[in-house]
């Protein structure tokens, strides 16, 4: 079974940056759909971006403009940059894998964002 490490977060100003990377273990990258989703304290996950095999993403409209996802198949990698943040972007940040069009799907284990004012 893949295995998904998160890296990337951490402590940013408001109108900052931070890139998250999502590595996968395994030989299934090339053929898995990849996510990337946000829980803040109190709230329910939420969709952020996802990438297809193909390419082919796809954004929360609240997040379009300011954030893009991306994927690397020679590193085994996805990733998430993150421009101009906000208070409101602070959240725990998990990167998903679904292998094809199987119904199950693989999670990490989480990386924080803070966002300062």
């Amino acid at each position: 079974q893949v295995q998904l490490v998160e890296s990337g977060g951490g402590l940013v100003q408001a109108g900052g940056s931070l890139i998250l990377s999502c590595a996968a273990s395994g030989s299934t990258f090339r053929s898995s759909t990849f996510g990337w989703y946000r829980q803040a304290p109190g709230k329910q996950r939420e969709l952020v971006a996802t990438i297809t095999t193909a390419g082919t993403t796809n954004y929360a409209d609240s997040l379009k403009g300011r954030f893009t996802i991306s994927r690397d198949n020679a590193k085994n990698t996805a990733s998430l940059q993150m421009n101009s943040l906000k208070t409101d972007d602070k959240a725990v940040y998990y990167c998903k894998e679904r292998y094809g069009s199987s119904l199950n799907s693989t999670w990490g284990q989480g990386t924080q964002v803070t966002v300062s004012s």
